[in-house]
C-alpha cells in the first residue's frame, strides 16, 4: 500500500466502470431514481442538504443537514457527516484502517455508551488525498447494525462487508459489493 503517483495511477486505472455508459446488467431506473452506474469515477463529492440522521438503538449518534454525499460508479452514495454534527462522546478511535484510491488512508472508530459497544463501525480521512478535502473533518457511519435515515428514509445498508454506502428508494443498482461485483 502508498500512496505514490505509481501506485495512484495502477489503482485507479483498474475500474472499467467510470459512469459514462451503464452495463447491459444495469437496472432501469424508475421515475424518480436515479442510477448509480451513472455516478462518475473518480467519485462526485456532493453537499447534500437533505437530512441525514443516525440512531444506534434509541441513541441519535448524529443529525445534520450539511454532509457529503461521495457518488462514485456502482456504489450508493456514502455520506461523510461533519464531526461538528456528530455525538462525538460515542466514538473511540478504533484500530486498523484501510486506503482508498481517491480518498486516501482512512482511520476508523468504534461507538462506545457504557458497557454497549460496535467496533469499526466510522470510518473518516483525517488527511485526505488531493480531490477529497472536504472530507477531512467529517465521519461516516456503516448502515449494517444502526438505524440511519436520508430526510425520513431509512436506508438499506451497501451490500458486502467493506463499502458504506446507503441505499435509498430514489436509487437503482445493481450495486458493488454483491458477489461477482469485486471489479464493477
Amino acid at each position: 500500500m502508498g500512496n505514490s503517483p505509481d501506485f495512484l495511477e495502477r489503482a485507479r486505472a483498474q475500474w472499467r466502470w467510470r459512469g459514462k455508459d451503464r452495463p447491459s446488467f444495469a437496472d432501469v431506473p424508475e421515475p424518480g431514481q436515479v442510477s448509480v452506474w451513472d455516478f462518475p469515477r473518480p467519485p462526485l463529492l456532493v453537499r447534500e442538504t437533505r437530512e441525514i440522521v443516525v440512531f444506534w438503538g434509541g441513541t441519535q449518534v448524529a443529525r445534520t443537514r450539511g454532509a457529503w454525499a461521495v457518488r462514485e460508479t456502482a456504489h450508493p452514495p456514502t455520506f461523510y457527516l461533519p464531526l461538528a454534527d456528530v455525538n462525538r462522546a460515542l466514538l473511540r478511535a478504533a484500530g486498523g484502517g484501510s486506503f482508498c484510491e481517491w480518498k486516501g488512508l482512512a482511520h476508523y472508530w468504534d461507538l462506545v455508551d457504557g458497557s454497549r459497544s460496535l467496533e469499526q463501525v466510522a470510518w473518516g480521512y483525517p488527511h485526505p488525498l488531493a480531490g477529497a478535502e472536504p472530507l477531512a473533518d467529517c465521519i461516516a457511519f456503516y448502515a449494517h447494525q444502526l438505524h440511519c435515515q436520508v430526510d425520513g428514509a431509512p436506508v438499506t445498508a451497501q451490500p458486502g462487508g467493506f463499502y458504506g454506502g446507503w441505499i435509498t428508494p430514489d436509487l437503482a443498482g445493481p450495486f458493488k459489493g454483491d458477489p461477482g461485483s469485486g471489479a464493477w
